[in-house]
């Protein structure tokens, strides 16, 4: 007999593959990120790119295999995400680099975290079916992220910092199709 744990992991992993294979593409990032209490801004551009991740595939057994799950084929789906990163206002070079998503249960494994390049994993929600919410924490630090899809050719983000229940950052995220 099924458990309604079961059949709720189930449903979170369906909406997720759903999720990830209406954001594959190329989108472009606008964001600003403020640094709390001083609300001090900084905005950036990105260019995504992102590919759907089928079970079994190589990277989601390499991811697998970073977070030491016993069954290599055990994520049921996942996504690649590449960026690059420009400063908006100096038109400096931020950041460029990719990172993996893979999913079990009600849990996203990642390769890399916002502030590490280890491997971490975060809960994961869907309030409804075009909203996926995230809460990562390692390092005394706790990342809220909300993402949801507007129509097809937009997504919202929204990040939130915060360490020993103080918010330190908060980043505002508007991505559209290119």
């Amino acid at each position: 007999m099924t458990s309604p744990r079961q059949l709720l992991q189930t449903a979170n992993e369906s909406l997720l593959a759903e999720f990830f294979q209406a954001s594959v593409g190329k989108w472009r990032s606008e964001r600003r990120y403020y640094t709390l209490p001083e609300g001090e801004t900084k905005e950036m551009v990105s260019i995504i790119t992102i590919r759907y991740l089928e079970q079994g595939c190589e990277e989601l057994q390499k991811l697998a295999q970073m977070h030491n799950l016993l069954d290599a084929v055990s994520l049921v789906c996942g996504a690649e995400v590449i960026w690059e990163s420009t400063d908006s206002i100096s038109g400096r070079k931020e950041s460029k680099g990719k990172t993996l998503f893979g999913a079990k249960g009600n849990i996203l494994y990642r390769d890399r975290g916002f502030a590490t390049t280890k491997p971490v994993t975060a809960q994961y929600f869907f309030p409804n079916p075009t909203t996926l919410c995230l809460r990562t924490e390692y390092n005394g630090s706790v990342f809220e992220e909300e993402l949801k899809l507007v129509g097809s050719k937009y997504r919202t983000r929204q990040s939130i910092i915060s360490r020993a229940g103080e918010q330190l950052m908060i980043g505002q995220y508007l991505e559209k199709r290119i």
